[in-house]
């Protein structure tokens, strides 16, 4: 890590999928910038999100929405193959909920990203990734979208005049297409500290990832996600956090 060269003053988000029922929440978030919190899609409900928003004031951490396919039984990691206006209605409900709860905490919604398969089908179909979009800027065209670099969904959220956070994943693998590797693949977690920071650190470095094959591909990000349900996540964290602060690397949303 000693030959990584950081620009001075360099601005980075942290995020992490929040209010998910997971026990590590209170223990991660004072370590990231901005929480993706649950909104009744794959899990959570109003209880839950109260007591996401109010831990994320207490660390200044920006709240977002983090909409997914109505699919509790498989926790939104499953595509569903919704028409148009379901899709739509369930997208704006599920933001709706938690901008109203964020409102009621005295806060506001601060971006959106999908979850799941949500967000993997939205990286590659038109259709999905243009509802989604429209869902968002029809709630408030302010708002930020969290998303796949270079994907369909950065271009339609981008034509639509929405402001598009390009996103990379510390603990997750990527295949040579851009696209995560799925979670049925057995090397689609990374589980060891030191290469998720060195994967990170080369996205913001170099704005590229290595590839499950060994190829280099672009991956231009703005925010770094780890995921609270994972074996390491609290470590990952902490380690992530500290390797940042070392570059100075500034942790904001």
């Amino acid at each position: 890590m000693s030959g990584l060269s950081i620009h001075l003053g360099m601005k980075m988000d942290l995020n992490c999928d929040m209010g998910e029922g997971m026990s590590t929440d209170a223990l991660i978030m004072p370590f990231i910038s901005s929480a993706n919190i649950a909104c009744g899609g794959h899990t959570g409900d109003a209880s839950t999100m109260h007591e996401t928003i109010l831990m994320a004031k207490q660390y200044q951490v920006a709240v977002g929405a983090h909409p997914s396919y109505p699919d509790r039984e498989n926790f939104g990691r499953k595509e569903m193959h919704l028409s148009d206006d379901v899709l739509y209605h369930e997208v704006s409900k599920q933001i709706h909920t938690i901008k109203k709860i964020a409102e009621e905490e005295h806060t506001v919604l601060h971006h959106v990203k999908p979850h799941g398969a949500l967000y993997n089908t939205a990286a590659k179909n038109t259709q999905v990734a243009e509802t989604i979009a429209k869902a968002i800027y029809d709630i408030d065209p302010a708002l930020k979208v969290y998303g796949l670099p270079n994907s369909i969904f950065e271009k339609i959220c981008k034509e639509k005049g929405l402001h598009f956070i390009g996103e990379g994943f510390a603990d997750r693998t990527y295949s040579e297409d851009g696209s995560l590797t799925p979670r049925s693949m057995p090397n689609a977690l990374i589980t060891d500290t030191a290469a998720s920071i060195e994967q990170a650190m080369e996205m913001v470095r170099k704005g590229m990832v290595q590839t499950t094959s060994g190829a280099c591909i672009p991956m231009p990000v703005k925010t770094i996600c780890i995921h609270g349900d994972g074996q390491h996540a609290i470590t990952f964290a902490k380690a992530l956090h500290a390797t940042f602060e070392q570059h100075k690397i500034v942790i904001t949303h």
